[in-house]
């Protein structure tokens, strides 16, 4: 079973790696779309990236900015649909 704590890792790395941005850059609590790291295209993609690296799946109805805005908000989701 993956810990939460590897969970965190491959976010962070996903976000770093789609944004091309400094591992500094993307802190647990960083707002990323409001700082432009990642756009409604990149949420997309991050949502892909949900599903294949941890077989989860979105429905429109969780489409909320607050499941995304953060890696601490995307590891809650993730952690809601364990």
């Amino acid at each position: 079973m993956i810990t939460q704590v590897e969970t965190k890792s491959r976010v962070k790395e996903y976000i770093v790696s789609a944004t091309l941005s400094d591992t500094k850059d993307v802190a647990d609590d960083t707002l990323i779309f409001e700082t432009g790291l990642l756009d409604s295209m990149g949420l997309l993609f991050l949502i892909e990236f949900l599903k294949e690296e941890f077989n989860v799946e979105v429905t429109d109805e969780e489409l909320l900015p607050e499941n995304f805005e953060s890696v601490n908000n995307i590891i809650k989701f993730i952690d809601s649909k364990l």
